[in-house]
């Protein structure tokens, strides 16, 4: 074994970076055995220098991040602050200093990881970022490495354990939004300000990453179509469960039928009961993969927290560790493919719609006319009238997203229709 050790900066030592360096430091020998040569924590970078930071040398501890990177003898950086700046810069400064990176920030690599990758590449390091997805979940690496021969066709996934402890509760207790989002914040499972979240640009950021890698095409944020949870009500669980399903927060990521093009989306939808992912409760994650030759793999476990999150970071760093000792890099980005990214419009899933409507004769006549002329075919109907108003509840047969959207913007401008209550899509079929 290599006695000189492999020297590793720490950026940021919250939640995350805490439980990466009391990793390092109480499997030490595990780690250098596994390596070929020990790991040794040789600076940690914090915005407030003053806090008590147990099993942590205060000499490692500097508010100056820039100078860390910059050391010659720095091998690889962990970056655990997340967002976009200073985190970008000093990755891209770490690169250009000899040193590879092991990064947990989702937020800049479905901004900019194309442009991070190029750095990397030019300067001949790693760049891994497993713990950036799904937390404790081996699935960058699967996708990235173990899939590589075979062809993705679909990731489906739950990729945020707030909303799925949200929504969860609703479907179990048959609470309502605000009363579920209290109690997972009460349990620290939500944020002070939830709107990552709840409104899906945490997952957006995700299913970003994870459709570039399954589909070797640059994905950004931008391209991800989002929509949030917060407007799911308890009488859409109950609809659900009339149609034997369940409601989640889903990540889409979707090669066209003719290979073409590719779509990536995160909103909520439901979901029949004996899908795999209708099963997952609380705040785990779960991600279903379809692929040619290997077909439905799956993939589950904590998808966020402390030690999990630091269980992937520390996997990365044993990889770069071991390719440093070896001479080689890891996989790179892989976007030769270069599909275009289609809009939401050309999606083609299944709807549920519930309406408002004026309880009077001809109204599931106009309504039905609506769908026809803007080529939606209506699956069932169930209509419960009282006092002169009813409501509509219509499941369409699949259906492009567009039509759909012309479909429920023409229903609006009917007489006889009160509101649109809700629209879900129907996934997982």
């Amino acid at each position: 074994m290599r006695t000189r050790p492999l020297k590793v900066a720490l950026l940021g030592c919250g939640v995350v970076g805490s439980e990466v360096a009391r990793i390092m430091t109480t499997h030490a020998d595990d780690l250098a055995a596994r390596i070929g040569a020990p790991v040794e924590l040789a600076g940690v970078a914090v915005r407030r220098p003053a806090k008590v930071r147990a099993g942590i040398d205060p000499a490692l501890v500097t508010t100056d991040a820039t100078a860390l990177v910059k050391r010659g003898d720095i091998d690889v950086v962990v970056e655990v602050i997340g967002g976009i700046e200073p985190a970008r810069t000093l990755i891209t400064t770490a690169l250009e200093h000899g040193a590879s990176v092991v990064s947990a920030n989702k937020a800049l690599l479905a901004q900019d990881g194309a442009a991070l990758h190029a750095a990397a590449e030019e300067h001949g390091k790693d760049l891994y970022y497993e713990a950036a997805v799904a937390g404790a979940i081996p699935l960058i690496r699967p996708l990235r490495e173990s899939l590589a021969g075979d062809k993705v066709n679909r990731v489906l996934g739950i990729v945020n354990g707030t909303t799925n402890f949200i929504l969860d509760k609703m479907d179990s207790t048959g609470a309502g939004y605000q009363e579920a989002l209290d109690e997972a914040t009460a349990l620290g499972y939500a944020e002070a300000d939830p709107t990552a979240d709840v409104e899906g640009f945490d997952a957006a950021a995700k299913a970003a990453i994870l459709a570039g890698i399954a589909f070797h095409t640059r994905v950004r944020l931008d391209d991800v179509h989002r929509e949030g949870m917060t407007e799911v009500t308890a009488a859409d669980f109950r609809s659900a469960k009339r149609m034997g399903c369940t409601i989640k927060l889903l990540a889409i990521c979707e090669r066209a039928e003719d290979g073409a093009s590719v779509t990536a989306r995160v909103h909520p939808a439901m979901i029949p009961l004996g899908h795999p992912l209708a099963s997952v409760r609380g705040a785990y994650n779960a991600v279903f993969v379809e692929s040619d030759a290997a077909g439905q793999l799956m993939f589950y476990g904590p998808g966020a927290g402390g030690a999990p999150t630091a269980s992937a970071v520390l996997g990365d760093l044993v990889a770069v560790c071991r390719n440093l000792l070896s001479g080689t890099t890891g996989p790179g980005e892989s976007a030769y493919a270069a599909l275009p990214v289609s809009p939401m419009g050309d999606v083609v899933t299944r709807y549920h719609i519930s309406l408002d409507v004026a309880d009077k004769p001809g109204v599931l006549a106009q309504v039905a006319t609506v769908f026809a002329e803007h080529g939606v075919s209506i699956d069932t109907v169930r209509q419960q009238g009282k006092d002169g108003e009813a409501s509509l509840v219509v499941v369409t047969h699949r259906a492009f997203d567009a039509s759909l959207s012309g479909t429920v913007e023409a229903l609006r401008k009917l007489d006889t229709v009160r509101g649109v209550a809700s629209i879900m899509r129907v996934e997982g079929e």
